[in-house]
């Protein structure tokens, strides 16, 4: 990228044959020549630029598809960046494109409740062996390593617990395995940190979040490097993992802003985490300050931290933290963030998944925080109301 993350956003994919700033929406099923000879050419194009945007036919996308995937690969330093219709969508397709009956995966034990049931359950009826580690003791993580083992999947914070890994290093394990890796990039996007750059075979951004910003549409994205990209390339074909094209062209408009939006994100978290780190019921869950593993872990690969947090809460009744939950009045109650909007959401053990190495006592309980682009002195205002009922 030879301009800058902010100005590459607002000055990409203008139209200049339509005269417009954004690119059209091209729907189609059906892509037409003028003959059959056109389509040979189409056809031998695409067999020798794989990642050109020649398409035959629709399932392969459109121009508004291909556009996204464009700025997605720059966003991303990467080789190439395919687009699914959901977030989670690109979790199946970055698995199942390189994992077969009889490997093994090892999967971060934090990572999010579908990808754990996935990986889990789901995996074993094709016999495929999936172990957990610990996020924060890498050892459990190499000495599972066997001759099958084929993929390391990482999410990073991880889910819920926000649990900071030293990404360096697993790729590092990796490497020196023959192991491909994959990582859950929504939390930090590439604005926070590029994967591919860093060494990670795949990433995945559920483009539900930050890069629609407006909580109107689903999307997936996973960027790949070149040595795993015809592996993904015909797994995405034969599966039919493919983006819309006004999803693609709903989630190209958000990027324009992603970068405003998240600086606005990450200034009303750290004053919210600000206020919240005084309250001695609560321990936070979010690289704010201080010397511990987690934080030293988010410093040292990334370059800021958006708005997503999580409160671990002391309380001997469930009701208390229930009552403090449902006493913010600028929070809305609903599943996904990332959109401008602040949400709240106290998480039940069943939603974070039966881990093996999150160590939660009985008067513990985890509520999530998506902070929003509302203005934080009214933020921290309704949280303070609210908190009174943690007794």
């Amino acid at each position: 990228m030879t301009k800058s993350f902010k100005t590459f956003l607002k000055h990409t994919a203008k139209d200049f044959h339509n005269q417009s700033v954004n690119p059209p929406v091209v729907r189609a099923s059906t892509i037409i020549f003028k003959s059959m000879q056109d389509i040979r050419k189409m056809q031998k194009k695409a067999i020798q630029n794989p990642i050109g945007g020649h398409f035959d036919y629709a399932r392969q996308g459109t121009s508004t598809t291909y556009i996204l995937q464009k700025i997605l690969t720059k966003l991303e330093e990467s080789y190439h960046v395919f687009t699914t219709q959901t977030g989670f969508g690109s979790v199946f397709l970055a698995i199942f494109s390189v994992v077969r009956p009889g490997h093994e995966i090892l999967v971060a034990d934090p990572v999010y409740s579908p990808t754990r049931i996935l990986t889990e359950k789901y995996l074993k009826e094709f016999d495929i062996k999936t172990t957990f580690y610990d996020p924060h003791d890498l050892k459990t993580l190499e000495k599972n390593i066997t001759k099958k083992t084929k993929l390391i999947f990482v999410e990073n914070p991880g889910s819920n617990t926000f649990d900071f890994q030293d990404l360096g290093k697993i790729i590092s394990i990796a490497k020196k395995n023959k192991i491909y890796t994959a990582i859950d990039n929504t939390w930090g996007t590439p604005y926070y940190l590029k994967p591919i750059k860093l060494g990670f075979d795949m990433s995945i951004v559920s483009a539900t979040k930050y890069y629609s910003g407006h909580s109107d549409v689903m999307g997936g994205s996973l960027a790949v490097n070149k040595k795993v990209f015809p592996k993904v390339k015909i797994t995405e074909k034969i599966t039919g993992q493919r983006l819309g094209p006004d999803d693609a062209y709903l989630i190209t408009r958000g990027l324009r802003t992603l970068d405003v939006r998240l600086d606005r994100h990450s200034d009303n978290a750290k004053k919210v985490a600000s206020f919240l780190s005084k309250n001695k019921k609560i321990k936070l869950l979010y690289p704010y300050k201080g010397n511990s593993q987690n934080f030293k872990m988010w410093k040292k690969y990334y370059s800021g931290a958006s708005g997503l947090m999580g409160l671990k809460i002391k309380a001997k009744n469930t009701n208390a933290v229930r009552k403090f939950v449902n006493s913010l009045k600028l929070f809305g109650y609903g599943y996904s963030w990332g959109g401008f909007e602040s949400l709240a959401l106290h998480q039940e053990f069943r939603e974070t998944g039966k881990r093996k190495y999150m160590k939660l006592s009985k008067d513990e309980h985890l509520v999530r925080l998506h902070i929003g682009l509302e203005d934080p002195s009214d933020l921290i205002a309704d949280i303070r109301q609210a908190a009174k009922h943690l007794k």
